[in-house]
């Protein structure tokens, strides 16, 4: 019988992934990929996912991804037709002297594709991730987000930006509320409003400061998106925190660039393991939900298609 516990406790996410083997990872990857003619990349995802999620731990306990490359390799494909198609009509209507429309087709195109591609996305990568065998899921309904998407860019649009606070907050809400971790619900609780002002005083304090502040507008921003961040079960929660400083993100950044320079660029997969440990280490979690009672409710999702076109349009920001 599961009991619910009734003091609060902290919970430890940890990065333990290193250079000199994420190294070995990327650099067989970008080889085979591009003697593949690009073929490959799917097997490079997958290789590259493996690692990163079996590095990240929560209570010495690592996550585990169980998408394949196989399947991928279908999303990817069906991601390039779709692109091909699409390009082929831009071509057309260029052939026949009527390059506006062409264009104004690849713009709707664009637009109308990106719900679909965040929607697939999450509903494979949640669902071919897992801690202790507990399967994560993502319950979002398709055509709900495609017209809230179309909705709020529109808004976006006719506000000359302004609304692009609530559109970035609303989208996260929608996508993390559906979010379910066994019978663990996600809620994100931001506000458009206070995340316009934090971005306008970001924005001006880094003019004034010529770009310093800039590092400490970073700072800001991963607060708000953490900070905001909860886990419910029935009437138990966890609580999200982060540590992050504008003096260590500015080092952090710092070190970074210095290593890609003086290794034309080789240093990367360190870039990659400093920043992934930086972050981690300074997130805090507390709360009452048990860890070891979780049940699972999620269903595996094959069909990576959406995951492919989100690569194609370098959606890793929404990720």
């Amino acid at each position: 019988m599961e009991q619910n516990l009734t003091k609060s406790k902290n919970y430890l996410i940890d990065f333990k992934g290193k250079g000199e083997t994420y190294f070995g990872i990327i650099i067989i990857n970008w080889l085979l990929t591009g003697l593949t003619l690009g073929f490959y990349y799917p097997w490079a995802k997958e290789k590259n996912l493996k690692y990163l999620y079996s590095q990240t731990t929560l209570n010495d306990s690592p996550f585990e991804f169980h998408g394949t490359g196989k399947e991928m390799f279908m999303g990817f494909i069906k991601a390039v037709g779709l692109f091909a198609l699409l390009f082929g009509i831009v071509i057309i209507f260029n052939t026949m002297g009527m390059p506006l429309i062409g264009l104004l087709l690849f713009y709707l195109f664009f637009f109308a594709v990106l719900p679909i591609a965040i929607h697939g996305s999450y509903k494979y990568r949640m669902s071919r991730t897992s801690w202790r065998g507990i399967r994560f899921g993502y319950r979002g309904n398709r055509n709900e987000l495609i017209v809230n998407f179309l909705k709020w860019f529109g808004l976006t649009i006719i506000t000359f930006g302004i609304y692009g606070s609530w559109f970035i907050i609303n989208l996260r809400k929608y996508i993390i509320g559906n979010i379910r971790f066994g019978d663990i619900e996600m809620k994100y609780d931001g506000n458009g409003a206070d995340y316009l002002v934090l971005n306008i005083k970001g924005y001006l304090l880094t003019l004034i400061t010529f770009g310093v502040y800039m590092f400490w507008w970073q700072k800001e921003i991963i607060e708000y998106y953490i900070d905001n961040l909860k886990l419910y079960k029935n009437n138990e929660s966890i609580d999200f925190k982060t540590s992050v400083t504008g003096g260590g993100i500015f080092k952090l950044t710092l070190v970074n660039v210095i290593i890609l320079m003086f290794t034309l660029g080789l240093g990367y997969a360190w870039v990659q393991m400093r920043t992934f440990k930086y972050i981690a280490s300074n997130i805090q979690l507390e709360g009452t939900i048990d860890l070891d009672n979780i049940h699972q409710t999620e269903a595996a999702y094959k069909d990576a298609t959406g995951e492919d076109i989100g690569d194609m349009l370098d959606m890793d920001f929404v990720m």
